[in-house]
């Protein structure tokens, strides 16, 4: 569809002022465009609103976005407007008169994108007539959907119906996290089951990843101190297990002439928007939450993400740490780590309606946060993602373990799962191993397989340990639905048909070795090679004025990558400024003359210096 692509590029540059897509973003917008069912799997910043945005403003008619949250909803529809893209959202903050005049411009067709929740959706879209043009249906966060996601909501369960509703509109479902089970359950829940599934990498290069543990109270305050003096004047959300522990970080940073506010589920609403609101507007450099924060936070320049606590599964922290670093700079995620988040989530996964599962997913995320492998594998592995190279931007890539080359333990781990076939799961496969003459052993045969016995010479402790990192670099999987059976993936299928070598980190037993002594680092400047650091702050303080004298927050102006851009190119004419990445048409038109002004007075006094 030639003519397609090239509209579709025409409206990234009028709109969004940028001249190619990321991938598989056209790829989605294509299919979607052709009327048929699609699943998205992509990472937080990488893009999935164009993905239903583009084939609202190529259609006629309007777009439904089915949202969870109203700020979520409210930053999107500020941000198109800003943009020139007639936007608008039906919800519980606006009377029964604004939602009744957003219909009616719907059917007078004024409205490209409509953002409702999936409670609203589903009580007012039998009211709705024929008559009312709905190009697609766009299913945002739709891990929410799926029991086996972190994230379950029971509203979102009902949204099968909006199919039969609609039966002609293609549903487009999205979201940054799903494992391989949420994503077979979004598209039964959604009546999709035939939806194409686009799964974009869910690697975030930018962030790097960091875990310390076994701090007492004291030493965790002292390093988040140090933490946030390293990233003065950043925006930041440090993530707590409980309201209290919100309230008395905050309290404690406050003490030492830090600005941060608590924020949690218990607060007023008032006092809640206040605090997002001056976060989002850069008036609040810090926010202590809880969960409760950040999913509808669409701001751009977040640079660090603080885990206080252990998250309870890998979902929750892989969506928390994307909060950061949307715009492609260089951020930061640091997770501490305790045996004491373990017993107060396993405690609470045992109350759970989904104990095993839960359970089961806080085993993994306690794996990642004890890993001797790099964290990135560990992480995409998880979402069943193939990564075959360390990362270098993670705590055990800068700080690594002793490696060996270990093809040959995994060969025997998986030919002995192969032998039996792949119906074992953690201890037993560890029993065969070792030669274990445990009666289920023996009962079951395994004691005749040509692998039993030929790991005796490691300990239990020791099989555990390199079937984890086996886990961890997706050589195997475990099974949820079958028993919790170890499974072999492609990628472990080479390395047991010796394609491709493994390298292992060296196990020990007393969990004591040597450790470099960390020293204190310095200030991290985050401005790209070649970026006026003066003009880029120059040019933020720019944006800052527009944004409080417009009413919008800062990065609906212009995100940090595009202010970067800028002060790199230091672009003096409306020509030159409507070219750069990021700037669309009507950007260009509100705003050359503040930023071009600011950067040719900026030149001519650096020029009289000299």
């Amino acid at each position: 569809m030639p003519d397609l692509k090239q509209k579709a590029l025409a409206i990234l540059k009028k709109f969004y002022g940028y001249d190619t897509f990321h991938p598989l973003q056209y790829q989605v917008i294509e299919h979607v465009m052709k009327g048929n069912d699609a699943l998205a799997i992509m990472p937080t910043g990488g893009g999935k609103s164009l993905c239903y945005q583009i084939p609202a403003l190529l259609n006629k008619g309007c777009a439904i976005v089915v949202s969870p949250l109203l700020a979520l909803m409210k930053d999107q529809v500020d941000a198109l407007i800003s943009n020139g893209i007639p936007a608008a959202a039906i919800n519980s903050m606006q009377s029964e008169a604004q939602n009744r005049t957003v219909i009616d411009n719907v059917y007078a067709q004024n409205v490209k994108l409509l953002y409702i929740s999936p409670e609203r959706l589903l009580e007012d879209m039998n009211k709705w007539s024929n008559d009312l043009n709905i190009s697609l249906i766009a299913i945002d966060e739709a891990h929410c959907i799926s029991h086996w996601g972190h994230d379950f909501r029971p509203e979102y369960s009902q949204l099968s119906v909006v199919k039969d509703r609609f039966p002609g509109v293609p549903v487009l479902a999205l979201t940054a996290t799903a494992d391989r089970l949420t994503r077979i359950d979004i598209k039964e829940q959604l009546n999709i089951p035939d939806a194409k599934l686009f799964i974009k990498s869910l690697d975030r290069p930018n962030i790097s990843l960091n875990v310390l543990r076994g701090l007492s109270g004291k030493q965790k305050l002292s390093r988040i101190v140090d933490f946030i003096e390293q990233h003065h004047g950043q925006s930041g959300i440090i993530y707590c297990l409980s309201r209290k522990s919100t309230e008395t970080l905050a309290h404690n940073l406050r003490v030492l002439g830090i600005n941060a506010q608590a924020f949690h589920a218990g607060m007023s609403t008032a006092e809640k928007l206040r605090i997002q609101k001056d976060f989002i507007n850069d008036d609040l450099p810090i926010i202590c939450a809880t969960i409760a924060f950040g999913m509808g936070i669409d701001k751009s320049n977040i640079r660090w993400i603080i885990h206080s606590n252990m998250p309870k599964n890998i979902e929750s922290y892989y969506q928390e740490i994307g909060r950061a670093g949307r715009d492609g700079l260089k951020a930061d995620a640091l997770m501490f780590y305790s045996f004491g988040d373990v017993k107060t989530l396993m405690s609470f996964a045992h109350d759970s309606g989904q104990s095993m599962v839960n359970i089961e997913k806080l085993n993994r995320m306690q794996q990642f946060a004890e890993a001797t492998v790099c964290r990135r594998r560990m992480l995409l592995s998880y979402f069943n993602e193939r990564y075959d190279h360390d990362c270098c931007n993670c705590d055990v890539c800068n700080n690594p373990p002793d490696r060996f080359d270990g093809t040959q333990l995994c060969q025997m781990a998986m030919s002995a799962m192969v032998r039996t076939d792949q119906t074992v799961g953690f201890m037993t496969l560890i029993d065969i191993l070792r030669g274990s003459r445990k009666s289920e052993i023996i009962s079951n045969g395994y004691d005749r397989i040509k692998t039993y016995g030929v790991g005796r010479d490691l300990t239990t402790s020791m099989w555990n340990a390199y079937l984890l990192q086996m886990l961890q670099l997706g050589l195997i999987y475990i099974a949820y639905e079958d028993n919790d059976h170890l499974k072999i993936t492609a990628f472990g299928h080479e390395v047991l048909y010796g394609k491709t070598q493994v390298m292992l980190s060296r196990f020990y037993y007393d969990n004591k070795k040597s450790t470099k002594t960390e020293s204190k680092q310095k200030r991290i400047v985050y401005v790209e090679d070649g970026v006026d650091p003066d003009l880029f702050e120059l040019l933020r303080d720019t944006r800052s004025a527009i944004a409080k004298a417009t009413g919008v927050p800062p990065y609906v102006v212009f995100s940090d990558k595009v202010l970067m851009v800028m002060a790199g190119e230091k672009p003096k004419t409306k020509a030159q400024f409507g070219t750069m990445y990021g700037v669309a048409e009507i950007k260009t038109e509100k705003y050359w003359r503040q930023f071009t002004s600011v950067i040719v007075d900026y030149l001519a006094q650096k020029a009289q210096k000299r």
